[in-house]
């Protein structure tokens, strides 16, 4: 399948309708009906698991730096406490410099999107107008960090054939040399699939070789229920030239709400990063910065948040069984189903919502139509387990009733 720009936005849109929230979206799909059944809600990724006992105490502690602006690059404890994390969980090439290859962020989404303007600082000389490749299905802000960035967003399919992950052998020569920048999320959203160490290794030989940045979106790597993933860190060089991994504490440790992140890696475009997000963005209190180093430094509040995703993936395994494609994803959160013999993705939505009053997000508002008019997410739904055990499985067995 040809790897090639999107089309333009229609004559006198001020985006196209793929950028838009999935979630606006829904809520118009929605509108008009009301739930069946008092409504459980499975469609957006906001983890509900009660937030960690320590971070009231933490932020009582540090209520006076409210009064202060913080640097943009965050706190050296915050970055050393960052960089600490990063060694003990991966297996890194040599440890992280927390003084240049740590950049705090408002989340990992706010960081995604100003990544893509500052590569195209950062980024040599093209052949050609410069892109940015990204999964489709993806997550919205790649998309549109590309276009405010004015570079071509190039969508990469990622089906169940080459396991749901873009597939690296089908982008032409032509493409890569005038990529600057490849959003690839491990685990994915929304079908929980995780790069292997050859998938990595490959990516990195193409950034290398053809001079473009690798961001890689990690915020789901400590949701899983078997094996750990890996980091795109891992198999960078020792100078982690042309990677940059994203991480978000929102899933990790349950504070959606707090917007703290980071990014780690290749200290030069970090560097570019940190100027541009030093007049563009805003920065990080200081309180939540503090509150990031506690929750670094321990891992049992994200075990027993893993052991809660894992009761509940127990229960699709035995309520789903083997219908709609179902599969326990790799990593994260969400379920990928496949409804295309139901009805298609947003009439089984609907139908979920009118009869059984499960509210889910069609695959197609998580993607865009390649060229071809070929919609990579249409056809499957996605879940989000999130609620707690009993909401989840009420909500499960609703759906396979609804659908059969």
């Amino acid at each position: 399948m040809a790897m090639t720009a999107s089309p333009p936005a229609p004559a006198g849109a001020s985006h196209s309708e793929s950028e838009r929230s999935p979630f606006a979206r829904l809520n118009e799909l929605l509108a008009p009906h009301a739930p069946g059944k008092p409504m459980i809600t499975l469609a957006a990724g906001e983890p509900q698991h009660p937030v960690p006992d320590f971070v009231g105490p933490v932020l009582a502690r540090h209520i006076a730096d409210f009064g202060r602006y913080p640097a943009a690059k965050g706190i050296e404890p915050f970055r050393k406490a960052a960089a600490g994390w990063l060694s003990r969980r991966f297996v890194l090439p040599r440890a992280i410099d927390p003084e240049h290859e740590i950049l705090v962020l408002n989340g990992s989404r706010e960081g995604l999107f100003f990544a893509a303007h500052a590569a195209l600082r950062h980024a040599g000389p093209r052949r050609g107008r410069p892109a940015i490749l990204m999964p489709n299905p993806f997550y919205p802000v790649y998309g549109v960090g590309a276009r405010t960035a004015g570079c071509d967003s190039i969508y990469l399919p990622t089906i169940r054939e080459n396991g749901f992950l873009p597939d690296l052998d089908a982008i032409d020569e032509e493409t890569l040399a005038r990529t600057i920048a490849f959003y690839i999320a491990t685990p994915a959203n929304p079908q929980g699939s995780v790069a292997s160490a050859d998938y990595m290794r490959k990516l990195i030989r193409l950034a290398n070789r053809h001079g473009f940045l690798i961001f890689s979106d990690e915020c789901y790597s400590e949701i899983y229920t078997r094996a750990a993933p890996g980091s795109m860190l891992e198999h960078a060089g020792p100078d982690y030239a042309n990677v940059v991994a994203f991480q978000s504490l929102s899933k990790r440790s349950n504070v959606p709400g707090m917007r703290i992140g980071f990014a780690a890696g290749d200290r030069k475009f970090l560097a570019a990063f940190h100027e541009l997000r030093n007049v563009a963005a805003p920065q990080v209190p200081v309180p939540l910065q503090q509150v990031a180093v506690a929750a670094y430094a321990d891992e049992a509040h994200v075990e027993e948040n893993r052991r809660l995703y894992r009761a509940k993936f127990d229960l699709a395994d035995q309520i789903i069984g083997n219908r709609y494609g179902y599969q326990r994803p790799d990593g994260g959160f969400c379920v990928w189903l496949d409804v295309a013999d139901r009805g298609g993705d947003e009439d089984v939505t609907l139908r979920l919502y009118r009869e059984a009053g499960v509210r889910v997000v069609p695959g197609s508002y998580l993607a865009r139509p390649q060229p071809d008019g070929f919609n990579p997410g249409a056809g499957y739904i996605r879940l989000a387990l999130v609620a707690d055990a009993a909401s989840t499985g009420e909500a499960l067995h609703r759906l396979v009733e609804a659908l059969g």
